[in-house]
């Protein structure tokens, strides 16, 4: 047996070449220890390695036309070389390491007695759970991550992959739901849906109550228009949460063309929650920024092809691109907790960019509009507009419903990754169920019994501050 070693080049941790008399491979194969740090190294049964193993079984060399083979086995650092990167990938690769096993010139696949490869890691996280992978050219675009053929056979110190061929693999940990926390966390989300439908439908037949009681909120065009925006927000709010209950419901049994509307529809409504948000805070920068000149004709007309129809056209053309149908959560031993007819996980690009990008535009967005909002009203306290016609604690009310209606509780469902962030996750599904009790409490309070005295909240301090625009110019 005549080894020979080759130097490492750059990210590579180390490449070891082996020229092998095949008649003198043990029956039990090929041992080798690698390190991240260091590269692969032949070892002998007996030898106790606290580093990672490989063993190349003997039926690969039995397999192997004439009397020599040539073994090449690398240890790559991925983050250094920047290949093996998977389009939005959620995993991490394990030491950002990845082994790759070649023997003599062909592809070798159907072993019967596997490939081992033995990762040696610290204590896994509970919510983390490790999948032996290889790199599968086919997949996607450019390649991605497969298990296909490897089975993964977890410890609390190392993680034993078996695969029935040899390529380059990797193991990827992966952030899971415990099951208990995830059927948890579906119960309380199912359950603040519920709740968001009922405060939506009282919400809904609070401003039908008002336009058919008061004449003011008919005639006048700031009440009419702030409470138009209102009541399209939770009616938006209320279609999301009938969709996603019916969606959760029946997507188990559901034919694949009925699961991919129902996905289409529920994204419909999530998209149109996030455009009613930013046109409440244009809105917003109307009314206490561009103060004069906001005149528009047939605003809330526009304001609803605006908001109705934008979500739509996104929607039809994810469609097309065959995005939507089931969608599983899975805990961390792999079994399902529950369906959905949402965006595939093969589409996942899908959802970063049309809900994580455009809700992060929308964030920023009406972030800046609360602050100008917030300072606005600090401003006109401060100069006696506000005295004597607004409540302190109508203004922190006023603050408390904007941070609602600006859409600021979605935030929380996208600050979490997988379930590292779990109390997170549960803050958001009660925070986003509450949102339309936080809009039902809030409309009553600044609107009802007395009136007229809701000019005394925000459209009393806008009209103050035109008067104040106006005698200044």
């Amino acid at each position: 047996m005549v080894q020979v070693a080759e130097p490492a080049l750059g990210g590579v941790a180390g490449l070891q070449v082996l020229h092998l008399n095949v008649s003198e491979v043990p029956a039990h194969g090929l041992l080798l220890a690698f390190d991240p740090a260091e590269g692969p190294a032949l070892i002998s049964s007996m030898e106790e390695v606290r580093a990672g193993k490989i063993r190349i079984p003997g039926e690969v060399f039995q397999s192997l036309s004439g009397r020599t083979a040539r073994v090449v086995v690398t240890v790559l650092n991925v983050q250094q070389l920047a290949m093996f990167q998977e389009d939005n990938q959620m995993a991490q690769i394990l030491d950002d390491t990845v082994l790759g096993i070649v023997v003599g010139d062909r592809n070798i696949s159907g072993l019967q007695d596997p490939v081992q490869l033995t990762f040696a890691h610290q204590l896994l996280p509970h919510n983390v759970t490790p999948l032996c992978v290889f790199w599968d050219p086919s997949k996607g675009h450019a390649g991605g991550w497969s298990s296909s053929g490897c089975v993964t056979q977890p410890g609390d110190k190392e993680t034993v992959c078996s695969c029935n061929h040899l390529t380059f693999f990797t193991l990827l940990l992966k952030p899971a739901l415990d099951r208990s926390m995830a059927q948890t966390l579906v119960i309380v989300a199912t359950i603040g849906c519920g709740v968001a439908v009922a405060f939506s439908i009282f919400t809904i037949t609070f401003y039908i109550f008002l336009r058919c009681s008061y004449k003011q909120f008919r005639s006048e065009d700031t009440l009419r228009i702030n409470l138009g925006l209102h009541v399209n927000l939770v009616s938006s709010l209320l279609l999301l949460n009938l969709a996603f209950l019916l969606s959760s419901g029946v997507s188990s049994r559901a034919s694949p063309g009925l699961c991919g509307t129902l996905g289409g529809l529920t994204h419909y409504c999530l998209l149109c929650c996030f455009t009613w948000t930013a046109l409440e805070g244009s809105h917003l920068y109307l009314l206490f920024v561009k103060v004069l000149g906001t005149y528009i004709r047939h605003y809330l007309v526009k304001l609803g092809l605006i908001g109705w129809g934008f979500p739509a056209l996104v929607v039809v053309v994810a469609g097309a691109t065959g995005s939507y149908g089931e969608h599983s959560i899975r805990t961390t031993d792999n079994q399902t907790i529950a369906h959905l007819c949402w965006i595939k996980p093969d589409h996942v690009v899908v959802h970063y960019i049309t809900n994580c990008g455009y809700f992060g535009l929308i964030f920023l967005f009406n972030t800046a509009i609360f602050g100008v909002v917030i300072w606005k009203n600090c401003h006109l306290w401060s100069t006696g507009v506000m005295q004597g016609h607004c409540k302190a604690w109508k203004v922190v009310l006023a603050a408390a419903g904007l941070f609602c209606l600006l859409g600021a509780t979605w935030a929380l469902a996208f600050l979490s990754y997988g379930s590292s962030s779990m109390p997170v996750l549960y803050l958001a599904a009660i925070l986003n169920s509450l949102q339309g009790v936080f809009i039902f409490i809030w409309l009553v309070i600044l609107y009802y019994p007395r009136a007229e005295e809701t000019t005394g909240s925000l459209s009393h301090i806008t009209r103050n501050d035109r008067t104040m625009a106006v005698s200044q110019g």
